[in-house]
Order: structure tokens, then C-alpha cells, then sequence
């Protein structure tokens, strides 16, 4: 098989994609001779395209489960989209507008369809983008939260909490939409500092023509829904204000003055106008002192009739003109430059109201114990852990899910309205009437029935979304499916941190409140994908590349290992294209050397024998590599893994042992020789397949022809064995006199083909004596000794170790002398850093055991390479 020069990730990556699901090497069978390994892929919206977080996220899933599916699990990767209600109903409409139809132009029914319309025409775009990626999903799994069974599941589970009197219905403060009109959970609020203006309004004492009292606000537009003047009862400017009314100005209304501690007295003038229907805090005032609540805004954000002025306009716009009217009556006292933090609406960035509505609610309190100790417990694992911290914080804060949405686009309530007031919750509506006749009017017909015009919060189906992928009628029935019982709990959710109550909270009050078992093993957090400048990657800012383009220009294999370069699990990634490049550049050096391994030729008559140190060096190195691999693996750092598989194949593989056993230019190898690179290249392409899928599939194939069940992503993760760690450490000693030798002809400019003489004053001739070939060839050396001393020679020392290269006539005693004592203070430095950790107990204590010995190490090594350093100085007199 004739091998391309240069590696091309476009003909490779979409000829094995196509090899892998024609074969159905991605898809997974309930086996119980088989420990299974489960991911369900966060559902991307509906909406979506791929953009950077995406590709953190599934290369990292990925990841995980090819490495699974390579230790002998049954690795079952679910993926699937989300319906997401607000977006999809905002992209529908927009879609909708450009054709000249309104929304409240059509029926709910004619609005569905085009919906539906939309969806099948764009919705499975994203999942098709991860195929690009090389997202080893099983397709044939794929879910959408609007499913005909998911979407079963939803409506019966809230019939079911609704029964258990989990869900109720009613009239509380909520944060409003006004651009995308619905209700949205405080989760779905994102808090922003926005600069605005603080208006110092005077509000007139009634009947006292020249007393006022001035009022500080960032919201004028709603001083027409004010109820009350509010002041700190212990506040000694405003006592002779007690029991008195404040005239709101353009409106001239009459409101009562009323005394709380709840009042900063330091903020603003001291006081405070209160604003039930506008605002969360002034809300609860209200209650508590009985106050009227006058809503003087439309859903869409413009003021109605019971502003009395101003109706029909936008709020912000009012507030300018409120502001100017106030001032034209002398009123406005004075404006300020103030920063706030407003919330905005997290699907269509409109700034939040507080708003009084008729909602559906979840109650929280008993149904999130069992999901908040598992995760305090580690039953649970967050990765990292710092995150308990922050779902610690939320779940013993939590209020009651709003869960009912003003759109058409969703899983509508099945709560059925009837003529006398009442409704009736049931799952259709013929047991609905059968409910209505039953517990109010034997006559009721289907006409009297009016179905709930709500929809569901699209995380009302996706805290399902563990168990409904694999069974959906589980909730209906309490009994697990085959497949339910054999993949759940999952093992791995691969999430961002911003989703932690939104989706993975949820999640896990679902799980153990409908299968009294945890959804998941391990939460891994990514982190936010930035720029360089910091800025979170988004299309407004035009600061985030298209993942395709840079798919075709560096391979996808290239992407995925340069997105984890830098990205350790919780941490956001500073992304950089060199990354990619970077990743890109590794790809080519393997394909490099395969070429150089493959373009060997091989005779069978020769021994090989000054290979076997090499040989044994790398199998002793490619496990302690191993090691760290699986621990970091373990331990959910899959930057670190790459990172540590990145060397052991650039440095260990390519920089030292192909070096080590090249054959001299137009010479042959060995076969045992051969034989055993192949086998190294072959373990090296296992660890390299779940970062890198279609360059390591290729060059497996590429070695020789292999069936399908031979493939790579099905081939075994390799076996860890012992190792001796003795071996790599005399290597690594080599290793540092061949760079010194090196780096002593670079500085002298002598040319790397002039061979030379080295003599070593050793503490163990043998270990060098072992690597002889090894030095012979990597430094160009005409002869290697022992001896104490050298005359007229340049000197380093290598641990403790001193090693001399004649120089005949030409060495310099005196810049000599200034080398070896640069070399003393750069040590002794490097010393003292060292030991400035081992003194430090808290280091000590805390450390790995390994960690610390290997300081210990650092330090003996440091100690015996001064004293020869000092030894090789005297010497030079």
C-alpha cells in the first residue's frame, strides 16, 4: 500500500465516519455479559448550530466514550435535541413575519405546523455538524424532547406531581418577558451591570403646597402604579412625615406614607416608593402592609390605560419622557449617572419585569432533599469539586419552579378549564370530562372542556432526560424497561457550569424522584470558551470562529486536540487558532513517522542486539506513561491526559526512540527490531484514538489490512503491566549528556558530523555502558571512556556525573571557569526553589506521596551536581 507524503484529514475523516456507521460500530445493545458505559449528550436546542462550546463539550464526551468502548464496555452514547420552546417559537415567528403572516393572525393549530414544518427542516442540522467532529453517537438513539413518547412521559409526570400535590396553581411574582411574553424561572435571568440614570423625583405632602419629599428611582416610567411613600420609622428627617400622604406628581394620586425597617436609610434620600406590581422586594412590602397593586404594564412591555398617561408607549421610552415631564413641572430634582444590575431574559436578552401573574409552580422543598445530599455526600461527583460549592448554594435557596410558559410551542398543560371556574388535570381530554362530570356537572360535554393555553418550561422535559431516552412509559407504569435497568444511572454527564440547576439539579430531583436512584455518576464541568482577550466566544461580538471552517482548514482531529490543549475541566479556555494549528502539527508528525517506520527496509539476517537498551527503555517508558494516562483519566482530567500522551509520543516515540533505532541512511533494520516499533505504534495509536479517531484509524489500517471487527475503535485499551522506573531514570541521564554534548557544538560551531571523544568521570560506567550504541549515535561520538580527569578538555556535569570532551590547544580556562560557575548559581537557584516547597508543611502534608518524593529527589540531584560542579571548578585551579 503506496502512503501519501502528506496526510490529508478531508479524504480521511469522511471515508472512516462513513466506515464506522455503515458497520454500526457506534450503536449499543442491552448485553449483560457486558459492563455498560452510558453518556446522554446534553440536547443541543433544536435551533442550534455548532459553535465553540459545542465542540469542547462532545469532543470531551467523545473522549470518554471511545476510551470506554476500548476497555471492553458497552458505550452507549445517546444524543438527541432539545425542543427548546422560547427559541424555536421566536425563530418560527421571525420566519413567520417574513412571509406577512402575524401570530395572532393564525390558530394555535395552523401555528404548530408551521413549527413543526420548521423543525423538520433545520432541526437535525446541529446533529449533523457532530458528525463532522467525529461524534461516536449511536444514531439510531437519537431523541427530541417532543418525541411522541418523551413528550407522553412529561404530560404524565406532571399529572402525577400534580396528584401528589407537588404542582399548584397560582397568582405570584414573576419575571417577565415582555419580548419573547412569557414567564421565565429566576434561572433562566441573567444578571447584568448596565449603566443608567437614578432620577431624584419631589413628590408634594398633600395639602401643603410647599413641603416635599424627594424620592430616588431608576425606573420613573412606574411611578403611576405607586401605592405608598415607604420610610424608616427610626430615620429622624422624616418623623413629622408619619401618618401624612404624598401627591405622585403628573397624576396627582394621593398615597399613603408608611413606616419600615426594611428601608435603607443610607441609600438614595432614605425613602422609597412602592411599587408592588413592579418589583419583587415592594411586592412583599405590599403584602405586608395590605397594599393596592396597580399593573400599569402590557405584557409586550408598553404601559396600558391604568397608567393614565403615556398608554401605548414602550417602557423605555416612557422613562425619557416621564423624566422630561417631571422636569418641565419643576418636580426633577436632579439625575445621576448610576450603575445597576438589571435582569435580562437569557433566550432574547430582553431586560426582565417583575411581574404579577397567574402561574404553574413546582414546590421545591421536600423534592430537592434527596438531590442535595447526594451531591454533598459524592455520591455524586462534580469535577472539579469547587462547583459544590455553588449547587450548595442554590439548592438551599431554592424557590418554587415556575414552570408554565405563554407560548404555543411546547408541551401544553394538561389542565382543562371548565364553565364553573374549576379545571381538572388529566392526561387527555376524554379523562378529563370524565373527571368534570364525576366531581362537578354530570352534563358537561367536550365543548365545555378548554384546555390550559401554556406550555411547559422546555426543562420540564429535559429533567427526564436520562430515563426518557431509554423508557418512557416508566412513569406511568413504575416499572423499568430492559433497557432502563441495564443503562441507568448513566455514568458520565459531560455539561457547562451555567446549566448546573437549569438541567443537571433537575435532572437528579427527577432521578431519584422517579427511579429513587441517581441519574449519573460523575459531572463534568467544562469551562466557557473565550477569546484571547477574554471575552466569552458569541456571534454579536463576531469573536468566535465557525467550527466547520476551521474543521476543513486544520482537520478535525487537529480541532479536537487543540481545543483540549487547554481546557482543564471547570477552567475556561483561552482558545487561540495556534492551538488547532498546534493540534494540526502533531497530526502531521505522526503521519511523519509512520512514513519514516513504514520506508524501513528490513533484513531478517541482522541481529539487532545495540537496540535492546532502546527497546527496553520505551516499553518501560510507554507504561509509566500509561499510568499517568489512566490516572488522569480517573481523575477526570482529560487536558492533562492529552497532554501526557502528547509527549510520550513526540518526545519519547518520534524525538528519542526512532532516533535511537533508525537505521543508518540506506542501511536496513532488524525484524525484531521492526517488529517491535510496529507494536509500539500500534499501543501509541490506541492512546492516541480517543483524541484523535481518523489519523489513528487510518494508520492502523495502514500497517496492514485489517477486517472490520479489527478496527481500531474496537481494537483493546492497552494492558497497564509494572514497570522499572530505574530504566527511564538512567535513560533520562543519557538523554541530558547527549543534549549537553549537542548544545556544546552549537555554542562552539562545530559541525554535528565531526565525531568526538567523550569521557566520563561515572559513579555507574554500566549505565552508560548499557546506552553505549545509544550515545555513540545520538552524540556522534568516535569513543567513550572513563577516566577522572582530562586535560585541555570542556566539562559539564550531567547528576552527579562529570563529563569532559577534549579540546586539544584550543579551550579557553578562563570562560571555562565562567561556565561552570554560571552553571553553580543556576543550580544552587534552582536548589533553593526546591527547597523552599519541602520546608513549607503545608506542601508536605498535602502533597501526594509521590509528589514529594520526587522534590526529594530534585533535591539530592541538585546537591550532587554542585558538589562536582565545585569539584570540576577546583580543578581548573
Amino acid at each position: 500500500m503506496s502512503i501519501a507524503s502528506k496526510y490529508d484529514p478531508s479524504q480521511t475523516e469522511a471515508k472512516w465516519y462513513a466506515y464506522w456507521m455503515e458497520h454500526k460500530l457506534f450503536s449499543s445493545k442491552v448485553d449483560p455479559s457486558k459492563e455498560p458505559y452510558t453518556i446522554v449528550i446534553p440536547p443541543p436546542n433544536v435551533t442550534g448550530v455548532l459553535h465553540m462550546g459545542h465542540m469542547l463539550n462532545n469532543t470531551i464526551q467523545d473522549v470518554l466514550i471511545r476510551r470506554a468502548r476500548m476497555q471492553g464496555k458497552n458505550a452507549c452514547w445517546v444524543p438527541g435535541t432539545d425542543h427548546a420552546s422560547i427559541a424555536t417559537e421566536t425563530k418560527v415567528v421571525q420566519l413567520l413575519k417574513e412571509k406577512g403572516i402575524d401570530k395572532k393572525d393564525i390558530s394555535r393549530e395552523e401555528f404548530l405546523t408551521h413549527a413543526w414544518e420548521w423543525k423538520e427542516k433545520y432541526g437535525g442540522i446541529i446533529l449533523e455538524q457532530l458528525k463532522k467532529l467525529g461524534a461516536s453517537c449511536d444514531w439510531d438513539r437519537t431523541a427530541f424532547t417532543m418525541d411522541a413518547g418523551l413528550s407522553d412521559a412529561v404530560i404524565t409526570v406532571f399529572v402525577d406531581l400534580y396528584r401528589k400535590g407537588k404542582i399548584y396553581r397560582g397568582i405570584r411574582m414573576v419575571n417577565w418577558d415582555p419580548k419573547g411574553q412569557t414567564a421565565l424561572s429566576d434561572d433562566e435571568v441573567i444578571t447584568k451591570e448596565i449603566a443608567s440614570k437614578l432620577y431624584y423625583i419631589k413628590y408634594q405632602i398633600e395639602g401643603e403646597t410647599d413641603q416635599y419629599l424627594t424620592i430616588a428611582t431608576t425606573r420613573p416610567e412606574t411611578i403611576m402604579a405607586d401605592v405608598a411613600i415607604c420610610i424608616n420609622p427610626n430615620d429622624p428627617r422624616f418623623t413629622h412625615l408619619k401618618g401624612k400622604k404624598a401627591i405622585i406628581p403628573l397624576i396627582n394620586r394621593a398615597i399613603p406614607i408608611i413606616e419600615d425597617e426594611y428601608v435603607d436609610m443610607e441609600f438614595g434620600t432614605g425613602c422609597l416608593k412602592v411599587t408592588p406590581a413592579h418589583d419583587i422586594n415592594d411586592y412583599e412590602l405590599g403584602l405586608k402592609h395590605k397594599l393596592e397593586v396597580i399593573d400599569i404594564l402590557n405584557d409586550n412591555g408598553t404601559l396600558n390605560e391604568k397608567a393614565e398617561i403615556l398608554v401605548g408607549e414602550d417602557r423605555f421610552i416612557a422613562r425619557k419622557k416621564i423624566g422630561k415631564l417631571i422636569d418641565e413641572i419643576g418636580q426633577l430634582e436632579k439625575i445621576e449617572d448610576y450603575k445597576s444590575n438589571v435582569g435580562h431574559s437569557e433566550r432574547t436578552d430582553a431586560v426582565i419585569e417583575p411581574k404579577l401573574s397567574l402561574q404553574w409552580f413546582l414546590k421545591m422543598d421536600e423534592i430537592t432533599k434527596p438531590a442535595f445530599s447526594s451531591v454533598m455526600e459524592d455520591i455524586i461527583q462534580l469535577h472539579p469539586p469547587k462547583f459544590k460549592n455553588m449547587y450548595r448554594a442554590w439548592m438551599e435557596n431554592v424557590r418554587d419552579w415556575c414552570i408554565s410558559r405563554q407560548l404555543w410551542w411546547g408541551h401544553q398543560i394538561p389542565a382543562f378549564h371548565l364553565p364553573n371556574g374549576e379545571f381538572v388535570v388529566a392526561k387527555t381530554a376524554e379523562e378529563a370530562l370524565e373527571m368534570a362530570r364525576k366531581e362537578y356537572d354530570s352534563s358537561y360535554t367536550m365543548e365545555d372542556l378548554k384546555q390550559d393555553e401554556d406550555v411547559l418550561d422546555t426543562w420540564f422535559s429535559s429533567w427526564l432526560w436520562p430515563i426518557s431516552v431509554f423508557d418512557t412509559e416508566v412513569f406511568s407504569t413504575g416499572k423499568p424497561n430492559e433497557e432502563l435497568k441495564y443503562y441507568y444511572p448513566t455514568n458520565d454527564l459531560v455539561t457547562a457550569p451555567e446549566i448546573l440547576f437549569f438541567w443537571v439539579a433537575r435532572m437528579i430531583i427527577a432521578g431519584y424522584e422517579y427511579m429513587g436512584e441517581k441519574p449519573f455518576k460523575n459531572v463534568y464541568l467544562t469551562g466557557i470558551v473565550r477569546d484571547k482577550q477574554g471575552r466569552k466566544m458569541s456571534k454579536s461580538l463576531g469573536n468566535s470562529p465557525d467550527p466547520l471552517e476551521l474543521i476543513a482548514q486544520y482537520g478535525a482531529d487537529g480541532v479536537r486536540t487543540g481545543m483540549l490543549f487547554s481546557s482543564p475541566a471547570g477552567n475556561d479556555l483561552p482558545f487561540d487558532e495556534k492551538l488547532v494549528e498546534q493540534g494540526r502539527n502533531f497530526a502531521n508528525k505522526i503521519w511523519n513517522a509512520f512514513r519514516l517506520v513504514k520506508g524501513w527496509e528490513i533484513d531478517p539476517k541482522l541481529e539487532g542486539s545495540e537496540n535492546k537498551a532502546s527497546i527496553a527503555w520505551f516499553e518501560n517508558r510507554f507504561q509509566e506513561a500509561l499510568e499517568e494516562i489512566n490516572d488522569h483519566f480517573e481523575k477526570f482530567r482529560i487536558s492533562d491526559a492529552l497532554m501526557s500522551t502528547y509527549k510520550l509520543v513526540w518526545d519519547d516515540f518520534c524525538s528519542w526512540y526512532l532516533e535511537m533505532i533508525k537505521p543508518a541512511y540506506q542501511q536496513p533494520i532488524d525484524q525484531a527490531t521492526y517488529d517491535r516499533t510496529i507494536v509500539f505504534f500500534e499501543d501509541i495509536l490506541k492512546l492516541l484514538h480517543p483524541f484523535m479517531p481518523f489519523l489513528s484509524e487510518e494508520i492502523w489500517h495502514q500497517i496492514k489490512e485489517r477486517s472490520v471487527e479489527e478496527s481500531l475503535i474496537l481494537s483493546t485499551w492497552p494492558d497497564q503491566h509494572s514497570f522499572d522506573k530505574k530504566i527511564t531514570e538512567e535513560a533520562n541521564q543519557v538523554f541530558e549528556v547527549v543534549s549537553q554534548v549537542r548544545n556544546l557544538r552549537a555554542s562552539k560551531g562545530m559541525s554535528p558530523k565531526e565525531a568526538l571523544d567523550l569521557s566520563i568521570n561515572a559513579k555507574s560506567p554500566e549505565l552508560y555502558n548499557r546506552f553505549a550504541a545509544v550515545l555513540r549515535k545520538l552524540a556522534n561520538l568516535s569513543s567513550l571512556n572513563f577516566s577522572e580527569k582530562v586535560d585541555n578538555a570542556m566539562s559539564f556535569v550531567v547528576k552527579s556525573d562529570e563529563c569532559f570532551i577534549p579540546m586539544g590547544d584550543s579551550i579557553n580556562i578562563e570562560e571555562e571557569k565562567a561556565n561552570l560557575q554560571k552553571e553553580i548559581e543556576y543550580t544552587k537557584g534552582f536548589l533553593t526553589s526546591v527547597m523552599k516547597k519541602l520546608s513549607n508543611e503545608r506542601f508536605v502534608a498535602g502533597a501526594p506521596a509521590q509528589v514529594v518524593e520526587n522534590e526529594k529527589k530534585k533535591q539530592a540531584d541538585a546537591e550532587a551536581k554542585i558538589k562536582a560542579l565545585e569539584e570540576s571548578l577546583a580543578k581548573l585551579g
